[in-house]
């Protein structure tokens, strides 16, 4: 293992000979790191961190006490001769304590975890999952595999996510939800099976940069969507045939669609394997 100038590892750490440590890493008591793992510069683990083998870790992430990361998915008959794919988190995001991610399945695929995301205690990620950018996931937040939660999401405490979900950028989803099917981008979804869309995430608008005329026209789109009667489908689809839509307005149809097509409104499920 090369050993970079103001790398810390705790004594009673064990740290493969093949983990790539940059500048900066500080590995707690007692954290085990895999082989082929490597963590870049300013990263963090407190005590008690699983890191599984090869998995990559970007810039000045914090991992708190008894994470486990690229632990094996747990999947009913997985052969310890299985070829596993990856595990791949970008930079400066928090991982409270105990959570857990789990790497691709797929020998050529990876799990991913972008930039400034914020997993609070007891959040487990599936396997070949992606987390986009500035996503809040709190307590216990269980998201199941082949999911693709979009830049901005919010979701409150417990919030589970069925296989194959995707969750669009800047919603937010209310505590105990039970979500089993898509969530086009910018919108509110509350309850489980079935979960309902309750309105815009007005909030979420503002944090994502929106002026006011970009917020007003995913308003007034939601109204049109949901709450003027006749199928989500004809809406969105007669939405759609309108000139000079509003870019944001589009990907809300453009997911409403791509959902609509499937048997579930999972979009993700047309590419199972």
């Amino acid at each position: 293992m090369k050993k970079q100038k103001m790398t810390q590892i705790h004594p009673s750490a064990i740290v493969d000979k093949d983990a790539q440590l940059a500048k900066g890493v500080k590995i707690g008591p007692n954290c085990v790191i895999g082989s082929g793992v490597s963590i870049g510069a300013g990263t963090i683990l407190d005590a008690n961190v699983v890191i599984g083998k090869d998995v990559r870790i970007g810039k000045n992430n914090r991992f708190f006490a008894n994470c486990v990361i690229g632990g094996k998915p747990q999947i009913l008959n997985l052969s310890p001769h299985n070829k596993l794919g990856g595990l791949v988190i970008g930079d400066r995001n928090i991982f409270r304590e105990q959570v857990t991610i789990h790497p691709s399945v797929y020998e050529d695929e990876c799990t991913k975890v972008g930039n400034d995301d914020l997993l609070m205690i007891g959040v487990h990620i599936g396997h070949d999952c992606v987390l986009e950018d500035k996503i809040v996931l709190s307590n216990y937040v269980q998201v199941s595999g082949h999911c693709k939660i979009e830049t901005g999401v919010w979701f409150s405490g417990m919030v589970l996510l069925h296989q194959f979900v995707t969750i669009g950028k800047w919603c937010y989803a209310a505590g105990l939800a039970g979500i089993n099917r898509d969530i086009p981008p910018f919108l509110v979804v509350s309850g489980h099976y079935p979960p309902r869309i309750r309105g815009v995430n007005k909030r979420g608008l503002l944090r994502a940069g929106l002026n006011e005329k970009q917020q007003q026209n995913i308003i007034e789109a939601y109204r049109r969507l949901y709450r003027q009667g006749g199928s989500l489908w004809e809406n969105a689809r007669a939405l759609a045939q309108e000139n000079g839509l509003d870019e944001n307005v589009r990907e809300m149809v453009e997911a409403i669609t791509r959902s609509s097509e499937q048997r579930f409104g999972r979009y993700l499920e047309m590419f199972r394997h």
